[in-house]
């Protein structure tokens, strides 16, 4: 079977448009304003997180066209609620658009509707083979990204708020990883559901965002984790800012290939083998998903061991955190080398792949529940 995408050999330039150049130039001009405004508080390694995070962003938008209407919606929204804030927190609780659609919390709480929506109507248009129903899941899928999104920056703004020294990039606790987590792996699907022309994807990979989202309305509503608090002193580092999404660019695809995997074995053995797409092509997405996903993991590791070398001296110490983190690392290493050079493909890499999101799993909650070390920072 032939699979659904194709590459174009022109060269970069030739293949930019207006809207990649207006895109950039919205961008640049984003970066200017906020170098302008606050390059004075930031020191030159944040200056060179501004500057890297710029040309990045670009370049995601040329690469991938659908972010050039993502990202500015997204920021749109979010310069919305803070205009709305007028430099009050307190107008979260009495302005009307902030307190029900627009503040963080609200935005997110909206972001978590959307992704169960999204999830049911998903499983509805595989079984009936909607293909209306598919467009909707795609639709309240990218819904639900933008508002997090749009939450996660407002956030990021109301932390500041409640003090200059509490103000931080909202990734630094379980509630805002999982928000995180979530966004990526929806973002991450959404490619490659339009790459691959393959929404069916989308029943099996939603139930793992769901999943993160019912944690995530656990530890809101029962452990009360939405409120922002200052930073612990382990993570006040710009580190942070780049080793932790890195890092969860990895666990979600590594989350997206284990539900491709299940997908995979389950057309393996006839079942829903008429509603899903061909076992060749879910086994091309999850060898991809992991691909990625090893090498954001790589270079998480590698910002990590950086980070500890900043702040507690030594690059390695066999924190269970890191061992963990090795163990992860290995275990895909051994996955793609098995793939690439011995030629495995089918039922043994799809049981592996599910079999490695709960090592994963592991070593990003299992450790912070029931080991102690140097990381022990992030229990529940």
């Amino acid at each position: 079977m032939e699979l659904a995408y194709s590459f174009d050999e022109r060269p970069l330039w030739q293949r930019l448009n207006l809207a990649d150049w207006l895109f950039a130039a919205l961008l640049v001009v984003a970066a200017g304003v906020t170098y302008y405004r606050y390059g004075a508080y930031m020191d030159v390694y944040e200056q060179g997180i501004l500057a890297g995070s710029t040309v990045g962003l670009i370049a995601l938008g040329w690469f991938w066209k659908a972010w050039r209407l993502f990202l500015p919606l997204a920021g749109a929204i979010a310069l919305v609620a803070i205009q709305l804030y007028q430099g009050d927190l307190a107008r979260g609780q009495s302005a009307f658009w902030l307190r029900f659609v627009l503040s963080s919390q609200s935005a997110i709480m909206w972001m978590c509707t959307l992704f169960f929506l999204a999830t049911a109507v998903y499983w509805m248009g595989l079984l009936t083979r909607s293909a209306l129903l598919g467009r909707m899941g795609t639709g309240l899928t990218w819904s639900a990204a933008v508002l997090g999104f749009a939450g996660m920056l407002t956030r990021w703004y109301e932390s500041y708020l409640i003090g200059s020294d509490i103000g931080h990039i909202p990734v630094s606790n379980l509630y805002e990883v999982f928000v995180l987590f979530c966004l990526i792996t929806a973002l991450m699907y959404l490619y490659y559901e339009a790459k691959f022309a393959a929404r069916q994807m989308g029943a099996f990979v939603l139930l793992v965002i769901s999943a993160a989202v019912g944690f995530i309305l656990w530890y809101t509503f029962d452990r009360q984790a939405h409120e922002i608090q200052p930073l612990i002193p382990a993570l006040q580092s710009w580190w942070m800012k780049i080793h932790v999404p890195a890092n969860f660019v990895g666990y979600g695809s590594f989350s997206i290939a284990a539900m491709l995997g299940i997908a995979q074995l389950l057309v393996s053995h006839g079942w829903l083998k008429d509603k899903l797409p061909s076992a060749e092509l879910l086994d091309e997405v999850m060898y991809k998903a992991i691909a990625v996903g090893f090498l954001f993991f790589t270079i998480a590791t590698i910002l990590g061991a950086m980070w500890a070398a900043d702040a507690w001296g030594g690059y390695w110490s066999w924190d269970p955190k890191e061992t963990w983190a090795l163990i992860v690392w290995l275990n895909y290493a051994a996955w793609l080398h098995v793939r690439l050079v011995k030629g495995w493909r089918g039922t043994p890499l799809a049981w592996w792949a599910v079999i490695g999101v709960f090592v994963t799993s592991f070593a990003f909650l299992g450790v912070n529940m029931f080991l102690s070390g140097l990381h022990s920072y992030g229990t529940l």
